[in-house]
């Protein structure tokens, strides 16, 4: 029998789930207009009184819990009974639920067959606390994804929602998931290029991640607000800034970040490099990076290490991110890349890798530039440094991009859809 240590996260988890914020639908009016809250609205109708249960593995850091910090809420205001739960772990079951989170993305990593046994019955407990009964079930990403193995009297909808960059899975660990996945009833990827051809599934939806306009992180902010949270932390509005707002992970490449900055650092050496992230729960391995990337930057002062264990919250990545020349997202897999979204709503340019969904978002030329490389990294970067026009106008087109594409009520009506097809 395995022994199970929750402790060390079920306290923080639980008490943030509980306290989300109240959003209404009616307070985005004022940016997608009246004719789509209408929409919205009406299509929520024909689900009045359905409920919905969201779990994952983490309550803070990284793109899926910030999502359901407002979907959720959102969810309740158009009628759904909506919840959220986030199962529980040891530092050894997350540990191993890494091993499989970078196997998914093409990692060639071996997962023996005692972190199998611990990884099965970690999710086989977590189906007993949590006890998932609702019209509609989702499932997030590989951490809890056997729970449905273990919920087969369940009558509702179950629903695997897939965050992850899928393209060239590791053969081996995806053909351990494949029964699992497929006893769902429907799946959920952000890219049609995710879907692994061999895996047999009922109904696949492509509905691409989201930002909340009206959060900490991305709503309006005075540009006294911001010089204050830029003094508090060191960095000079006066001079370039260069952002990569991501987890310290091996995915991410900080490392390749700060290539690119010490290549600009030679012909404008003013500049400055802000490498912006939260220390999930759910990501043990993130420490390690957060050391190597440290020790890498040297005693560079103006390279910041800046995460939510020194105050850099929402409102701060808010700030920071408003101040900034152009952002980076040097990303080597990206499931989707919401920072990228962050950016280009606050009207900066974004340089990125081609790669996972960073297309999506950054039309070359248009709303940034797409790269191969370090070195054309640093080349399209000092370009926008140079020609703060052309960067403007990017920025502007960015904006514009995301608002029509990427923001949470066009999320919510893509699950809403889901739902009703489902039904």
């Amino acid at each position: 029998m395995l022994k199970y240590d929750y402790q060390i996260f079920e306290n923080d988890i639980m008490s943030k789930v509980s306290q989300l914020k109240k959003v209404q639908l009616k307070d985005y009016e004022k940016i997608i207009g009246e004719k789509e809250v209408y929409s919205i609205r009406t299509l929520a109708g024909k689900l009045e009184g359905k409920s919905v249960i969201h779990i994952n593995s983490t309550s803070f850091g990284g793109g899926v819990a910030e999502i359901l910090h407002s979907m959720v809420p959102l969810m309740q205001d158009v009628g759904l009974k909506a919840r959220w739960e986030v199962i529980k772990g040891s530092f050894e079951f997350f540990n191993i639920t890494k091993k499989f989170h970078n196997a998914l993305q093409g990692m060639d990593v071996h997962i023996t067959e005692e972190e199998r046994k611990i990884y099965i019955e970690y999710n086989k407990i977590n189906s007993e606390l949590i006890s998932p009964d609702a019209d509609y079930i989702i499932i997030h990403d590989a951490q809890p994804a056997l729970m449905r193995e273990f919920c087969s009297e369940r009558t509702g909808k179950w629903i695997w929602r897939c965050h992850v960059d899928l393209s060239a899975p590791n053969k081996v660990i995806i053909s351990f998931l494949k029964p699992y996945i497929e006893l769902y009833d429907a799946t959920i990827f952000s890219m049609k290029k995710y879907v692994v051809p061999s895996l047999k599934l009922p109904k696949i939806a492509i509905i691409p991640p989201s930002i909340d306009p009206l959060s900490d992180k991305n709503k309006e902010i005075s540009e006294n607000l911001v010089s204050k949270i830029l003094e508090r932390y060191d960095v000079d509005p006066e001079r370039p800034i260069i952002t990569q707002v991501a987890r310290f992970d091996p995915w991410k490449d900080p490392l390749g970040a700060i290539d690119v900055y010490r290549i600009i650092k030679r012909r404008i050496p003013d500049v400055q490099l802000l490498l912006i992230s939260s220390m999930a729960h759910d990501d043990p391995e993130g420490w390690l990076y957060y050391e190597k990337t440290a020790r890498y930057s040297g005693e560079d002062y103006d390279i910041h290490l800046l995460t939510d264990l020194i105050g850099v919250k929402n409102l701060e990545v808010n700030a920071f991110q408003r101040a900034s020349d152009t952002a980076l997202q040097m990303s080597i897999r990206e499931g989707f890349g919401l920072s990228v979204t962050e950016a280009l709503w606050k009207k900066v340019p974004v340089i990125g890798r081609n790669v996972g969904g960073i297309p999506l978002q950054v039309i070359d030329g248009v709303t940034g530039f797409l790269v191969n490389d370090i070195n054309e990294a640093a080349e399209k970067t000092l370009y926008l440094l140079k020609h703060k026009e052309e960067a403007k106008k990017m920025g502007e087109k960015g904006r514009e991009h995301v608002l029509k594409n990427f923001l949470i009520t066009r999320h919510l009506k893509d699950y809403l859809k889901l739902f009703v097809e489902l039904t």
